[in-house]
């Protein structure tokens, strides 16, 4: 999966010369504002067309502070799962059947509005409750000898978190960022013989706070 791993890394390195070119030394981005840049480790829940728990997400977060506890903002994240499927024979309807062994592909882009509950936020560790809602767009996708075949859908999504910003300086707003989640999307769609109907997602984030 080539292209997935040169998005990841190509998102990283803007990611990374965006936060060193516009970051002040002692402050954030925006008054009462954050930022998150995070890497995202993710495992599908269920019965799954692409069951492979896997590192190749990334996730970016912004909001601001209504109150000093509560933020409101937007998200966008990706990720893509793997499941290698041995050889078979698939019958693909009216007169037609192929032998082959596959490789699934489940790329899920959601984004949306997120909301936080923020607790000791003048402490230099700051946890938070929150959730994110939105839309999501998923590629099912299927490889096979030199082909692929695949199908585009749409869905609801929903999912909360828990996490943390890490300040290690009270007097710089640079920091860590972690997170646990789960993931709900309404998500359905049919490939050949296999379908997805709603995708549910476990996983874990690691990145920047600023």
């Amino acid at each position: 999966m080539k292209t997935s791993k040169y998005l990841i890394v190509k998102t990283a390195l803007l990611s990374s010369l965006f936060v060193l070119a516009f970051m002040p030394g002692k402050a954030q981005l925006i008054q009462n504002g954050y930022m998150n840049v995070d890497w995202q480790f993710n495992t599908p829940l269920g019965k799954s067309f692409a069951d492979k728990a896997s590192g190749w997400g990334m996730n970016f977060e912004s909001g601001y502070f209504i109150t000093p506890a509560i933020t409101l903002g937007s998200f966008i994240s990706y990720h893509t799962n793997n499941r290698y499927i041995d050889r078979q024979t698939l019958d693909l309807g009216r007169y037609s059947a192929i032998n082959t062994d596959q490789q699934h592909s489940l790329f899920q882009l959601p984004f949306g509005m997120s909301g936080r509950y923020n607790f000791m936020k003048e402490s230099v560790f700051q946890p938070y409750v929150g959730l994110k809602m939105g839309a999501n767009f998923a590629r099912i996708s299927t490889y096979y000898y030199v082909f692929k075949s695949y199908e585009d859908t749409w869905g609801f999504y929903m999912s909360p978190e828990l996490g943390a910003n890490i300040f290690p300086s009270p007097s710089n707003r640079f920091g860590f960022h972690v997170a646990v989640y789960y993931s709900y999307a309404t998500n359905h769609d049919d490939l050949w013989i296999y379908s997805i109907d709603n995708l549910n997602n476990f996983g874990f984030r690691i990145g920047i706070s600023f």
